[in-house]
């Protein structure tokens, strides 16, 4: 894996949606890339983690912060991990906003609450910081189908400036293995980021 080096923070905010293979792919590549990285997992997408990977990630913020350091091999602080109630964070005013945030994976119900602004988590006010402050916010919805709530949602946000990407990955790169179906829609992300990779061939390569 050859990932660009960028001088970058990134927010990342892992919701209850299923997809967490996505989120922990995106949080390796960033390590990779140098980027800080400000993570942010919801209860409801720790249990998610629990039940679709094998890892024993722990549920404090600082013990996950150590966790996440160690398993990617990242610089002391590259990661730092904020509750979901961690109002002094540097994500929840405009003056710490990062140069861009992705909820990957995100929920509906994620995407129902940043849509209308209510700011009722960390997660949430941090996206509508990023949006307040016309920074890129990427937004990673996993479900199937869509119902018109969410359709509307996702339109509102789009017309926003958000970055709406589902996670809908293509077949045209013959994908070997669950891996390679990852790597699709974390290489979409990366490029939204403006980081190059080598994750997959472009079109027609």
């Amino acid at each position: 894996m050859n990932i660009e080096k960028v001088d970058k923070t990134i927010s990342i905010a892992m919701t209850g949606a299923s997809g967490a293979p996505y989120g922990l792919r995106l949080i390796e590549c960033l390590v990779a890339s140098g980027a800080n990285i400000y993570l942010m997992v919801s209860p409801a997408g720790q249990v998610v983690l629990s039940m679709e990977t094998d890892l024993k990630i722990p549920g404090r913020p600082d013990e996950m912060q150590a966790w996440f350091t160690k398993h990617y091999d990242a610089k002391p602080n590259q990661i730092q991990v904020f509750a979901k109630d961690q109002w002094m964070a540097p994500v929840a005013s405009g003056s710490g906003a990062p140069d861009a945030m992705v909820v990957c994976p995100c929920t509906t119900g994620t995407l129902s609450s940043i849509a209308c602004g209510s700011s009722n988590n960390l997660i949430e006010r941090a996206a509508d910081v990023v949006i307040k402050e016309q920074r890129k916010l990427i937004m990673v919805v996993r479900e199937t189908p869509l119902s018109a709530i969410h359709l509307e949602n996702m339109l509102k946000l789009a017309r926003l400036g958000v970055v709406m990407l589902p996670a809908t990955p293509g077949f045209y790169q013959n994908p070997k293995s669950v891996d390679d179906i990852v790597d699709f829609i974390v290489a979409r992300i990366l490029e939204q980021l403006d980081i190059k990779h080598d994750l997959l061939p472009a079109w027609g390569d």
